[in-house]
């Protein structure tokens, strides 16, 4: 694949829709089942092409024992950050924002975390969804930590979309099967009401279980045997659950068709709609950027990375499509985990 196009304008560049003042931001959770495979990258270009196109936007790092989100943004580590919020040293997140060099991107920088207690417990995640919903932007983009913590799949769960970036090596393909489990199991028991069925679906998350249990067709016949009203909740919790899949690093068509078998594998396997938004070339112009502690959209904005981030920003502009996590499902999520605030 070429690695530049330089006759060609980023997709959506000068074509911003009006902003959305005064609604709620939208909140896009950005993870992946391992590190390095470019979820911060992923993250900070949305984010900088979302404002490029004229939003309002806050990027928020919450990998608090990695956070690099302010390095490759071009700040500096804040004497403040996410880690004060966590510690409760600081109640108000609009304080801890802090100007990018790009204008419209703020940041709220996840550096100085205490490496001994790095995460919020569940019942003050739900509380810090709430903040960032009431931040003065149109977008909050999170960069969520790597691997499967009860905190990352949260946040991915209840944003308004989920993207989950992987790359074309078998370990990291490995890694994202199973932090999709992860987060659509998660999802299934934080949406029962019941501690019978949460059961069920606890043993449903070891593949060997006694029961049989070996799909969520399966989960869902032994749900409805003992609750039908919670065979509902289960049906709805697997249909709204629609994860958006990048593929970063391609180099090939093989590794661009990657992303169909990933959709293809959630259909078939956890009987979900999976939406492919895009992929991002193997571009030296990333590698530049991350030197310059800049994003790609802006230093190098008419590469083949930049061009194909910007086009997935501009997915999440137009309407926000299929990934969009209804308001019932966002607070059926809230009210189940923030209801045992005791476990995880």
């Amino acid at each position: 694949m070429t690695q530049t196009r330089d006759a060609r304008t980023p997709t959506g560049a000068h074509r911003a829709l009006p902003p959305s003042h005064g609604a709620a931001p939208r909140l896009v959770a950005v993870g992946g089942g391992k590190g390095g495979v470019g979820k911060t990258l992923v993250a900070a270009n949305l984010a900088a092409a979302l404002a490029q196109a004229g939003r309002r936007v806050v990027a928020v790092d919450t990998d608090l024992e990695g956070a690099n989100l302010h390095t490759v943004l071009g700040v500096g580590a804040p004497r403040m950050s996410l880690a004060d919020y966590v510690a409760k040293r600081e109640p108000d997140l609009r304080k801890l924002l802090v100007d990018t060099p790009i204008p419209g991107l703020r940041l709220i920088a996840g550096t100085h975390g205490h490496l001994g207690a790095p995460q919020l417990r569940s019942f003050r995640r739900v509380a810090l969804l709430g903040e960032l919903r009431k931040l003065p932007a149109d977008f909050v983009l999170v960069d969520l930590g790597a691997g499967t913590h009860p905190s990352v799949m949260d946040y991915f769960l209840v944003g308004d979309d989920g993207i989950l970036v992987l790359t074309p090596e078998p370990t990291s393909v490995e890694n994202a099967y199973s932090f999709l489990r992860a987060a659509f199991y998660r999802r299934l028991r934080l949406a029962m009401t019941s501690e019978s069925a949460r059961k069920l679906v606890n043993q449903a998350m070891d593949q060997g279980n006694e029961r049989g249990i070996r799909t969520p067709l399966d989960l869902l016949r032994e749900v409805r045997a003992i609750a039908p009203e919670e065979g509902l909740r289960l049906t709805a919790a697997i249909q709204g659950f629609r994860p958006r899949i990048v593929v970063n690093s391609v180099r090939s068509a093989e590794d661009v068709r990657l992303g169909f078998a990933v959709r293809s594998v959630c259909r078939k396997y956890f009987g979900i709609a999976a939406d492919y938004i895009g992929y991002v070339n193997h571009d030296d112009a990333v590698t530049q950027a991350i030197r310059q502690r800049r994003p790609v959209v802006v230093t190098h904005p008419h590469a083949d990375a930049a061009v194909y981030l910007t086009r997935i920003a501009r997915k999440l502009l137009e309407n926000g499509g299929p990934g969009r996590t209804t308001r019932a499902a966002r607070a059926t999520a809230q009210v189940g985990f923030a209801a045992r605030r005791p476990t995880a």
